[in-house]
């Protein structure tokens, strides 16, 4: 309702209108879409955060939210959770998943009952170094090229990660444990409902149209908006200053979707070819090359010989 609220410019016979004819499914679709990153980076955190509280002060976390969710989590939806995240995330935030990973692994070996400790150290310290090595190696090339095109921001993101999987395998001093676990929980709780709501409240739920009108006796025109519905009698269209048309379906010459604006990259650097705001899904999947841009798109109606 928020969301139809917002993309009606707050007038209520508009957002009646729409709850009229918009299916739900068609926004929770949207929605998914739009904040698919969002579900495994909570459970990846929580799985952490409570991961680290459970090791540092084991005999007092029955009162505490984080480390009893965290111990009941089970492993396969960690599992999912990261399949999730590594095709949804984009590439410069991989570094940081995989810190994530191999913190849950070393958690995970300290929290069960104790081993070799050969395999402990290998746990809990060797593979976090050999993965961040690795890691440093994939991304070195693309640090450097941030570095030089000042995004110091992408460079962060894949520079300092690799360095803090070691440290998020082992316990935290318990006068600090709560500290270091529960705030930036509740920092991350108070900030993703405004996260989720910007993102949300700018995805598209409604398709990009472009309608060619014959009025009688006037010139040909073509009305851009958002195609909201077709009945028997009209074509009704909401326009980007929120106006609604109704055009009746008699003086409908043609119509066309018109594909989404592609929003130029905030960043040009790469890792080995790879576009570091591009996520896998994005890199894999087909997409629709549009090679020239229909004439009704630009208000301009079709030329016909």
């Amino acid at each position: 309702m928020l969301r139809l609220w917002y993309l009606s410019r707050q007038d209520l016979p508009t957002m009646l209108l729409l709850v009229q004819y918009i299916n739900p499914l068609g926004m929770l679709g949207a929605l998914f879409i739009t904040l698919s990153w969002t579900i495994p980076a909570a459970i990846l955190l929580i799985r952490v955060l409570g991961g680290i509280l459970l090791v540092s002060v084991p005999g007092r976390t029955a009162n505490s939210f984080l480390a009893v969710t965290a111990l009941r989590m089970p492993g396969w939806v960690v599992v999912i959770a990261t399949g999730i995240a590594a095709f949804t995330w984009q590439l410069r935030m991989l570094p940081l998943l995989m810190m994530l990973i191999v913190a849950i692994l070393g958690l995970t070996a300290v929290q069960g009952e104790p081993g070799d400790p050969w395999v402990m150290w290998w746990l809990t310290l060797g593979v976090p170094v050999l993965t961040g090595i690795l890691v440093w190696l994939f991304v070195w090339p693309a640090v450097v090229a941030a570095v030089r095109a000042g995004e110091w921001a992408t460079a962060v993101l894949l520079a300092v990660p690799p360095f803090f999987g070691p440290l998020l395998t082992g316990p935290v001093p318990e006068r600090w444990a709560r500290i270091a676990t529960h705030w930036p929980a509740v920092a991350a709780a108070f900030a993703m409902p405004f996260v989720v709501g910007v993102v949300f409240l700018r995805a598209p739920v409604l398709p990009d149209s472009a309608v060619e009108v014959t009025p009688e006796k006037e010139p040909v025109r073509v009305v851009r908006g958002q195609l909201i519905a077709v009945d028997d009698t009209s074509t009704t269209v909401l326009q980007p200053t929120g106006e609604v048309i109704f055009i009746p379906n008699g003086e409908v010459r043609s119509k066309t979707l018109c594909p989404q604006a592609a929003q130029p990259p905030e960043s040009g650097v790469t890792v080995r070819g790879w576009p570091v705001e591009a996520s896998a899904l994005q890199w894999i999947a087909p997409t629709r090359t549009v090679t020239e841009i229909d004439p009704r798109c630009l208000g301009r109606p079709l030329e016909r010989g």
